[in-house]
């Protein structure tokens, strides 16, 4: 009798795990999926300047290939502030989706990716280095070395990326990959 009721608490508490885990996991991707779509990003005076409507902390840091970068130098540009990893899966997969809409459209639509790797996460230069010839990327990857930037912009989960208008005005934060007609379509709603 002892064994049975022992095997119905742990059940029960197996049960109570599993349905906690559930809803709080779909809560979570819920979020994750309206944010996603830019959709959630608010005016909020507490984001310390990464809200909806708010202008853009402005940074410097060097790039991967040794120029220096400050954001504000792209004001009249429509910016992509991307923020990855080498051992992120989703950033991965959202590199030839970027690539691609750089070399296709970039010049024309008046745009800038900015694609800041963490690097005081990552693995080292040397890998951020390899993959960014992996990936034959050609657009600017800033090193945020000191992981400021990426704290500043609340690069938590990533990618992350910010879609800036051309008055350095945050539009949209996006959390998760995005392929190139989701990047199309977020870059056509700047002004």
């Amino acid at each position: 009798m002892k064994k049975i009721f022992g095997l119905l608490v742990v059940a029960s508490l197996v049960a109570i795990a599993t349905i906690t885990f559930v809803k709080s996991n779909t809560d979570t991707t819920e979020a994750i999926s309206n944010e996603q779509l830019g959709s959630d990003l608010a005016t909020n005076p507490a984001n310390d300047g990464t809200g909806k409507g708010d202008i853009a902390p402005n940074f410097t840091l060097t790039t991967l290939d040794g120029k220096e970068v400050t954001l504000s130098d792209y004001r009249g540009k429509k910016i992509v502030l991307n923020f990855w990893a080498t051992w992120c899966p989703p950033c991965k997969a959202e590199m030839p989706h970027m690539q691609n809409y750089y070399e296709d459209k970039a010049d024309q639509e008046n745009v800038e990716i900015l694609a800041v790797n963490l690097t005081s996460s990552d693995s080292g230069l040397d890998k951020v280095q390899a993959f960014q010839e992996d990936y034959a990327l050609s657009f600017p990857i800033p090193l945020d070395e000191e992981g400021i930037v990426g704290e500043t912009y609340q690069a938590i989960t990533i990618p992350t990326t910010y879609m800036i208008d051309t008055t350095g005005t945050i539009q949209n934060k996006i959390v998760g990959p995005m392929d190139e007609q989701m990047l199309t379509d977020l870059i056509s709603n700047l002004k």
